[in-house]
Formats: structure tokens, sequence, C-alpha cells
């Protein structure tokens, strides 16, 4: 039979191919391959949450205690529905950021569950403060709105939900220590300009 026009060389090199394959497959079956050729099949991951993650250790940190990069958040000891509800938000799109989407884009909501449990249950070391820039009245101001909110322009006090100690509150509130400013004040925009939403209630919308 001809090979759609190939010449002589072509259809040779297409004979010895199969040979070499039925060859390998006669040895593999009947055990006659050395030792040493199955010693250099590379083991298999452990099936491990901690292992399934890996994916996200590199912008997120190995225990989701964050890295260097000030745009991106720890996750670590959040609650689990709120980092579930990120996930969920993330894939479906109520946060658009594509690398995330596309992470996340097949993964059903029972495995996102199981990311969501793993990374609420780590507990690293938070990160040291760091040096802040702003001005003492600013920061004064700052904390005053985080403490006790601006009743004059409907400003609810942060610590009402996010708690007195900024740790976060179950089931779907989540703690802002170990975030950085940049970070948090990203999110503010995001939330203020509508690039950022939850399922409603959605009070950061309000």
């Amino acid at each position: 039979m001809r090979l759609g026009g190939w010449g002589s060389d072509a259809r040779r090199h297409v004979a010895c191919c199969q040979v070499i394959a039925l060859a390998l497959g006669s040895a593999l079956a009947s055990g006659a391959l050395p030792a040493k050729a199955a010693d250099t099949v590379p083991a298999r991951a452990p099936d491990t949450m901690a292992a399934r993650v890996l994916a996200c250790a590199s912008c997120h940190g190995a225990e989701g205690q964050g890295t260097k990069d000030e745009y991106i958040p720890r996750l670590a000891g959040k609650p689990s529905g709120y980092l579930l509800n990120q996930l969920v938000a993330f894939r479906d799109g109520r946060r658009k950021y594509p690398p995330m989407r596309h992470l996340l884009e097949y993964l059903p909501d029972a495995y996102l569950a199981q990311m969501a449990d793993y990374y609420a249950a780590q507990h690293p070391q938070l990160p040291e403060p760091v040096p802040n820039i702003a001005s003492a009245d600013i920061l004064a101001r700052g904390e005053m709105l985080v403490r006790n909110g601006d009743a004059a322009r409907n400003i609810p006090a942060c610590s009402g939900c996010h708690g007195p100690a900024f740790t976060g509150q179950e089931p779907g509130i989540p703690g802002l220590l170990g975030l950085r400013a940049t970070y948090i004040n990203a999110q503010l925009g995001a939330w203020r300009y509508g690039t950022r939403t939850a399922l409603a209630p959605d009070c950061m919308q309000v």
C-alpha cells in the first residue's frame, strides 16, 4: 500500500518503527528489560491536598502564607467558607483575574471545598510588619474608620464584620491580618468599581 505519496525511505522508516515497538512490547511483557530501566520511571506524587495545591504555591506560598508579591494575598487561616466563596467567584467570573479563572475553570465545588479546608487549617507565622510611610494623621484617620466607622458618611466599622482583632469570622468573613496595604487598597478599589462582587448580601458594595 502506498503511504500518502511517501517514498521508499519513509516506508522503511515506518516499518522499522513498527518492528521496534513490537520488540519493546514483547520485552516488557516478558520481563526481559533490565531492572534499571524500570527504575527510571518517575515516582508518583503523594496523593495529598498539599501536593495537589502546589500549583498555588508559587503565588500564595507553600502553606498559603503569601510571598513577596504585594498584590497576592495570604490564604492561611482564613475561614474555609470565605475561601470557598472566593474560589467559586474566580471560577465563575464574579472575581475577574484570568490566571485564577483558568486554573479553576473545570474544578467542581466539592474539590474547591477541599482546597479551602486545606488552607483554612494552615497557620504559618504572620509576616513581619512592613514599615509604614503614611503620616500620623492618615494613620489616625484610618484607625478611626476601621475601629469605629463614620456614621455621618454611613461607613460602618471594619471591625464590626472582620472582628475586633481583624482575624475574620466564620463562616465567610476573612481576616485582614497579614495582608499588605497595597493588596487591601486594590481590593477596596475593586469593590468600589464593581470588578469584585459577592453573593447577596454584598456588604462591601453597599
